[in-house]
């Protein structure tokens, strides 16, 4: 079981996962993000798990990384990091992931958010990039994902003087999709990821990238890529159900196939 993540059963389609480094705010360790890794990497197989949703306590989503361990890295440490591995397989989760940030959300932590798909944020929340304060940069997506999120400008004032913003700022920036109050974070963040729990899996992991693709690619490529899963879902018994349900007024039940 994991030691560094509190990890509940499926409930109405979602799966929480809470970081529990209450010690260090919830560092990321290499421990903490191999167990995240490896429980994304088992829900991706689970059937039951339709939505993922990350938080960590009231006073910390994740305060970044491990600086004690960092420190014990040298040039060949860091490049024989195995954190890449475990980044690389949170990046690649297929499934929708939402995070419920409350308190501290730097560094890694902010790069771990980012890794999601939606953010909800609590009202105290504090989003940032202070690697420069220790004579570092971001590396696990920092200056790529902040500046696909809130624009140049923005990204790079946050990178380059360390500064946080509030969940006002990220809000107004595009960071983050929702306000709540603190103590409603997780809650509300549980609510988007069961509505995103009753929608057709096949739909909503095409959807989903389409999405990214208008991260990464032209115009031009994206809309080629939409059209092609549009067309894709037309083979889906799901697409059936989904008309159906809607000319017979009642909610449809998606099975996936």
């Amino acid at each position: 079981m994991p030691s560094h993540l509190i990890v509940e059963e499926p409930q109405r389609g979602v799966l929480r996962i809470t970081l529990h480094r209450p010690e260090a705010l919830n560092a990321l360790n290499t421990a903490l993000l191999g167990e995240l890794a490896e429980t994304l990497t088992a829900a991706e197989q689970d059937a039951e798990v339709r939505a993922v949703v990350i938080t960590g306590s009231q006073r910390a989503f994740a305060a970044g990384a491990d600086i004690k361990e960092m420190a014990e890295r040298d040039l060949v440490g860091i490049l024989e990091d195995p954190r890449q591995r475990h980044w690389a397989a949170i990046a690649h989760f297929n499934k929708p992931i939402v995070a419920a940030v409350n308190g501290f959300c730097l560094g890694g932590g902010c790069e771990l958010a980012m890794h999601a798909d939606i953010l909800i944020a609590g009202e105290d929340a504090r989003f940032g990039q202070p690697e420069i304060n220790l004579g570092i940069m971001p590396g696990a997506g920092g200056t790529q994902r902040l500046v696909r999120a809130v624009g140049k400008a923005l990204a790079t004032q946050m990178v380059l003087t360390g500064e946080p913003i509030s969940a006002r700022r990220a809000l107004e920036a595009g960071l983050v999709s929702e306000i709540t109050q603190p103590e409603l974070t997780v809650e509300r963040a549980v609510a988007v990821a069961e509505t995103i729990a009753t929608k057709a899996p096949l739909a909503v992991r095409l959807a989903r990238e389409a999405l990214h693709k208008a991260e990464d690619t032209d115009l031009a490529t994206g809309l080629r890529f939409e059209r092609h899963a549009f067309t894709l879902l037309a083979g889906t018994e799901d697409r059936e159900e989904g008309i159906r349900a809607f000319q017979e007024k009642r909610p449809a039940t998606f099975s996936g196939h």
